[in-house]
């Protein structure tokens, strides 16, 4: 079964596709990552609350439930649900982890901050992307790769270089735990604002967004 990333006829035909083959969630939501938002996916390790012990099997893990697992192949994007399936089966009950700084950076900032600036965001009229909201209270904003490369610059040109802020960027060697999954046995991450046809796969650029979200992160620590 193919399908085209952006098209209607492609999303029709993922949904129909999912529809009668009964995958398990996790496939379900892997394929929709790679074939309709055209992102990358890596099977990551789980934590079980209250112990939070890591399903890696190492009791020192330095990240717990928060991590790839180890081996564990990239699912590359433009998978197809069979695709997903066969690589998926090997890693049964695995959370979804996006790898940053491929299709996208993230920005970081409290939960409360972000639902704020996101409506602030909205209102402007700005180009937004995917946002999740993560069990342990932060939202994180999908922007276009680069962006925590250029951060420290991009606060400095703002005049926000010397402000306190809760913010800070993920880029490449980061993975954002994708919904349905859940993160380090805190609880599932959930989507703020959910990925769109017209931005999945072209988030915004950071400066678009930077100056809002140190604003509403400054508020907050006065």
């Amino acid at each position: 079964m193919g399908f085209t990333i952006g098209g209607s006829r492609g999303t029709r035909e993922f949904r129909s596709g999912t529809r009668r083959r009964g995958r398990t969630s996790e496939c379900t939501a892997v394929a929709e990552y790679t074939g309709l938002w055209g992102w990358d996916v890596v099977p990551g390790a789980r934590a079980a609350a209250p112990s939070r012990d890591c399903s890696c099997g190492d009791a020192r893990c330095a990240a717990p439930g928060a991590h790839p697992l180890a081996f564990a192949p990239t699912v590359p994007a433009g998978a197809t649900l069979d695709e997903v399936a066969e690589a998926w089966g090997g890693y049964p009950g695995a959370a979804v982890l996006l790898p940053v700084g491929r299709a996208f950076d993230v920005i970081e900032v409290s939960e409360e901050a972000g639902r704020r600036a996101l409506v602030r965001l909205e209102r402007m009229g700005l180009p937004l992307g995917p946002v999740v909201v993560t069990a342990d209270g932060r939202a994180q904003f999908f922007v276009a790769p680069g962006a925590a490369a250029e951060l420290p610059q991009l606060l400095y040109r703002m005049g926000w270089d010397d402000a306190d802020l809760d913010l800070r960027a993920l880029g490449p060697g980061a993975f954002v735990t994708a919904p349905p999954s859940d993160r380090a046995g805190l609880g599932q991450a959930g989507w703020l604002r959910p990925p769109a046809l017209d931005s999945a796969a072209c988030p915004p650029q950071a400066r678009l967004l930077l100056g809002t979200l140190a604003y509403i992160c400054h508020r907050f620590r006065r």
